[in-house]
């Protein structure tokens, strides 16, 4: 025996955050079900699982917004009894949301101070000053404090809502989908600021769905109808075996096939300027064509002029200049009814408010916009019987999990009301597909499922135009790829000559050179 070897100590794991049994039902449905978890201090720790899974209601569970009906959640060695959002803010969970509450024209340091304890009858606002100046320096943050919230880009936004948390003493900062509309620059700069604060001891719970990201968490608990599966280090582990965990089984990514080129243009737009809601420039000269058997993609930030082209192409909204043609025939002042009746399949950004009517059914949904059609009537009502024959058809070919035809949609996942939408229009659609962010908060087995089904209609000979903030699936699936930004279209490039660095800098304003635009 070697007496003078040294004793290796063991590495001490300081636990933040543990979770025991937690159990949240709505109804007859457990959103959580005996969900137990650890979150170490100076962790990045990822909540992963499909839609429905329970990551968000797991998420309102620890920041106050739901209280757990079993279980105990247990922060820094306390029993923590968290009723309200400002329970966790006092503990020090702190929480950045999908969607901003910020006060659009209260500058930074307003919205950063607003709600805390410096806040009262006198505030020193320098004091504020001196304490958020700190932390951005900490964080590496450059910001204008005295900017108002409207003037800051998005990326600026998130800094903020990252900021205030950590004003207020956050020791765990739950992000949730805290990339989905940014560009990649803005992603990966998110990501340094995200590591700088676990070097600094700070635990982040991270909420994602894209791979690139969840893989650089430290550890992953996947999320499966409401139970936890397992919870994995990343070192140890691959993007692909994370997914078959959380789906129970291997995931295919779909590719375009190669062997199938695009041949004559049947969509061409040109030169189209539209106004927005407020008579403001949201299109400015926009110019492409897409050729049948192809897929053109669209990527961009949010609120870059997506909507409002679909909305142009789809006779919604009239364009102030220019047009486009279908199959070589141009269109003029056209109205949605006759772009359905010219078979343009069209599915919209916002699945429950523009694609569906929630309180219908699958079957009521499956003819929306084609209720008054003969094969759909038996005199002046709707044909139940062939409806119900529609449905039950739809619903097994595109994989609607639902407990009947005539349950309402709103009751369905979004993966599956998504299902529904393509169901009906690729139904009624003949030789265009519109289709604005179709995998928008889809996990990723819904969603490969939505781009099996475009890249079929590509096969089947359909001009295809694919709007998207996942910038690798338009880079897998798509011909070519239009980069918009603020209205415009910056460039268009081929997947196989550009990167993501690429797409980001087009995203943030650069143009590619004239003669990669034109193709």
């Amino acid at each position: 025996m070697n007496c003078t070897a040294q004793m290796v100590r063991p590495v001490v794991v300081e636990e933040l955050l543990k979770v025991q049994n937690l159990t949240k039902r709505f109804g007859a449905v457990a959103a959580n079900d005996g969900v137990s978890l650890d979150v170490r201090k100076g962790e990045i720790h990822c909540l992963f699982g499909e839609n429905g899974a329970g990551k968000s209601t797991l998420s309102a569970c620890l920041y106050g917004y739901y209280r757990a009906d079993s279980g105990e959640i247990v922060f820094k060695g306390k029993t923590a009894e968290l009723n309200s959002p400002a329970d966790a803010l006092r503990l020090g969970i702190g929480m950045v949301h999908q969607h901003f509450v910020l006060v659009s024209n209260f500058t930074v340091l307003e919205n950063i101070i607003v709600g805390s304890s410096d806040v009262g009858v006198f505030l020193n606002k320098s004091e504020a000053r001196r304490k958020v100046v700190a932390l951005c320096q900490e964080c590496g943050i450059d910001i204008d404090l005295d900017r108002e919230i409207w003037q800051l880009s998005v990326g600026e936004q998130q800094w903020v809502e990252i900021l205030k948390a950590l004003y207020f003493g956050a020791e765990l900062l739950i992000l949730d989908e805290p990339t989905a509309v940014l560009t990649p620059q803005q992603s990966d700069q998110l990501f340094r600021i995200i590591s700088g604060m676990r070097s600094r001891g700070l635990s982040i719970i991270l909420i994602s769905h894209k791979l690139r990201e969840v893989m650089q968490s430290d550890r992953v608990t996947i999320l499966r109808k409401g139970k936890v599966v397992a919870t994995v280090e990343t070192a140890g582990s691959t993007a692909e075996a994370i997914t078959a965990l959380m789906v129970g089984h291997k995931v295919t990514k779909h590719v375009r096939d190669r062997t199938v080129t695009p041949a004559g243009d049947f969509l061409s737009v040109r030169n189209v300027c539209a106004k927005g809601d407020w008579a403001e420039d949201v299109l400015k000269d926009v110019s492409f064509d897409i050729a049948k058997h192809e897929v053109l993609g669209l990527a961009g930030v949010a609120g870059n002029g997506q909507k409002e082209l679909f909305e142009v192409l789809m006779g919604v909204r009239a364009a102030s200049s220019g047009g486009f043609s279908l199959d070589g025939e141009a269109i003029v002042a056209p109205t949605s009814r006759e772009m359905l009746d010219r078979g343009v399949g069209f599915v919209p950004d916002d699945r429950f408010r523009e694609g569906l009517i929630p309180e219908f059914g699958t079957a009521e949904n499956l003819v929306l916009g084609w209720q008054r059609a003969p094969e759909y009537r038996r005199g002046p009502f709707l044909d139940r019987r062939k409806l119900g024959v529609l449905a039950r058809k739809k619903i097994e070919e595109f994989k609607v999990v639902t407990a009947s035809a005539e349950l309402p949609v709103e009751r369905l996942s979004g993966g599956n009301a998504q299902r529904v939408i393509l169901a009906r229009e690729f139904l009624h659609a003949r030789g265009l597909l519109l289709a604005n962010q179709p995998t928008r908060g889809l996990d990723v087995a819904a969603s490969e499922f939505v781009y099996e089904k475009i890249l079929e209609k590509r096969a089947a000979g359909f001009a295809v135009l694919l709007a998207s903030e996942e910038l690798d699936d338009l880079l897998r699936l798509c011909d070519r790829i239009a980069v918009i930004f603020k209205g415009r279209i910056m460039g268009i490039v081929r997947p196989e000559e550009t990167s993501l660095l690429d797409l980001g800098m087009m995203m943030a304003g650069d143009a590619k050179e004239p003669e990669r635009t034109v193709q």
